[in-house]
């Protein structure tokens, strides 16, 4: 008599539960990637697994900027042609490949690694605000440019920045309203962002 299921070896169910874990992948499509997984030829499988363990003992956070790196400083930070006057404060490293797309900015990038969200427990320790206010001390920078995503989130973020860095003396922009509120910031178009970038506005 069927039991109506088919039993997994351990191996393939261990596979598809971390492959459930990642954003965005659901039950069937963590079942389709591991059994496609296991159809690869190994070295497939082996590129696969030496990335993702490469991608973990080689990559850092800017001691500046806190984006991505595998040298610190990373490359936006080291480039002398950069406007150091400018901070460009976003959520996630995506959203800096997003505005470096546009080719329209030449200043700093400061990733917040996240926003304000007091339902999931997410308040201002969690993020790199410390990290944000120390880099303003100096007098150097002149503009904060909000760039957090346009959603409740997102405003209320740059709402609570904008309240600490005013008092400093430094001017705090956001981006113009090119972007489509509750939209994020990775899957804008490069004119969305290159627009919203120049008509960004004094908060």
């Amino acid at each position: 008599m069927s039991l109506g299921f088919v039993p997994t070896a351990e191996p393939v169910s261990r596979l598809i539960e971390e492959l459930h874990r990642l954003p965005g992948i659901g039950p069937k499509t963590a079942q389709r990637l591991a059994y496609f997984l296991l159809r690869a030829p190994e070295e497939q499988a082996r590129a696969l697994a030496e990335a993702i363990v490469n991608v973990k003992e080689k990559i850092v956070l800017c001691s500046a900027c806190q984006n991505i790196t595998e040298a610190d400083p990373c490359l936006v930070c080291q480039d002398e042609r950069r406007d150091r006057a400018k901070i460009c404060v976003v959520e996630k490293p995506l959203d800096v490949l997003a505005l470096e797309r546009t080719r329209n900015y030449d200043g700093l990038y400061h990733v917040l690694h996240g926003v304000l969200s007091p339902m999931e427990g997410v308040g201002p320790g969690d993020l790199k605000i410390g990290e944000l206010l120390a880099r303003l001390r100096d007098g150097s920078v002149k503009e904060v440019i909000l760039a957090t995503n346009p959603n409740l989130e997102g405003e209320a973020t740059a709402m609570y920045l904008s309240r600490l860095v005013t008092p400093l003396g430094v001017k705090v922009t956001r981006l113009a309203r090119g972007l489509p509120f509750g939209s994020d910031l990775e899957y804008a178009d490069q004119m969305t962002l290159t627009r919203a970038l120049e008509g960004r506005q004094e908060i």
